[in-house]
């Protein structure tokens, strides 16, 4: 019988969850175990899913788990150390040569355990099957915007919070867009056709930010892209890849561009494929950017759980996806979880 664990999240500013209390109650109706690990931050209350006829565990009691549970969550485990003995599902990023992602595959390898990412569930054809990427491009940009109304009164972007709907999001920031006196950045959205980019242009949209949408017409022909230094605001929305062009080189903290904002949604800075070259570590909720050039300033922001700004949005909307892949955990070695295993497994056995 397939055990479903779903542990609690360790990191801080994390509310979301890739299953709702309705999506516990479904799985249990085909006949799974599924234990919920309590949690007071969780944007659904451990109560739900107990109503939902989920097991309840104390929080972070995962290592504690059966060895046949597969432990469930969207961000990084705790830095300790541990060797991982059992099947998890989560956001690992580990296979693009990211440092900790190397530590990570060893812990597993130590431990005997299986990372199925979730960013590499896919389809027959390839395409993913569930993902976080509009919310993370709404909640960029926002954060984006908020940098750029900052730099204006000649400060910097100061802390975020979490925000129980998009509408008083969107409140706050037309109000500190408004106070600035001035007129709406020019904004330029690369990967404007996929879920991020719509995302984003969503937002900008909604706020009276004139938007270029860019897509893989406009940029086929691999660069450069002078064009991105003459907007104020640029939001990268594709993923860092083998093959991705540079669109923000080294040399763009040098004077006589417009540029004052990049919002890198995406959020790769430590892969070798980084299309933005100007910055070398993510930002935070404390320090949502990393100003990298003065005169005119230049901030990045590079938050890697922006949906977590609209934690109910977010996860409905990814649960949502996700539950068809959840439903198939039963033949967890076929389909999308056999790929995402492999792939795993491939990278496991390249270690040194």
């Amino acid at each position: 019988m397939t055990h479903l664990w779903l542990r609690a999240e360790s990191r801080p500013n994390e509310d979301r969850t890739g299953i709702t209390p309705d999506g516990v109650a479904a799985l249990i109706a085909k006949g799974f175990i599924v234990t919920v690990e309590d949690s007071p931050r969780r944007v659904f209350a451990t109560d739900a899913y107990a109503r939902a006829g989920a097991a309840i565990a104390p929080q972070g009691s995962w290592p504690t788990a059966p060895d046949d549970a597969i432990v469930f969550g969207l961000k990084e485990l705790p830095e300790d150390g541990m060797p991982l003995r059992h099947r998890h599902i989560m956001f690992g990023h580990a296979f693009k040569g990211q440092p900790a992602g190397q530590v990570l595959l060893r812990r597993f390898l130590a431990g005997g355990g299986t990372l199925y990412d979730l960013e590499y569930l896919t389809d027959d054809a390839g395409h993913r099957l569930a993902a976080f990427g509009y919310w993370a491009g709404y909640a960029g940009a926002a954060v984006s915007l908020r940098a750029w109304a900052a730099q204006q009164g000649g400060g910097i972007c100061a802390s975020i919070h979490a925000y129980a709907d998009k509408d008083l999001l969107l409140d706050e920031l037309r109000a500190q867009l408004d106070a600035t006196g001035r007129p709406r950045p020019q904004a330029l959205v690369i990967g404007a056709k996929g879920r991020v980019g719509t995302g984003a242009a969503d937002l900008l949209v909604a706020l009276g930010v004139p938007v270029t949408r860019w897509d893989m017409a406009e940029t086929a022909h691999g660069g450069p892209f002078p064009e991105v230094l003459v907007h104020d605001l640029f939001i990268n929305a594709i993923l860092a890849q083998p093959g991705a062009p540079v669109f923000v080189p080294a040399r763009a903290v040098a004077p006589g561009r417009r540029l004052t904002v990049i919002g890198d949604v995406a959020c790769d800075p430590t892969s070798d494929f980084s299309p933005i070259k100007v910055y070398d570590r993510t930002t935070s909720w404390d320090q949502p950017v990393l100003r990298v050039a003065e005169q005119p300033p230049l901030d990045v922001m590079a938050i890697d759980n922006l949906p977590s700004m609209l934690p109910r949005e977010s996860s409905e909307d990814y649960a949502a996806q996700l539950m068809p892949v959840l439903m198939q955990l039963d033949r967890i070695d076929e389909g999308p979880w056999g790929r995402a295993g492999a792939l795993f497994r491939d990278h496991r056995d390249r270690l040194t």
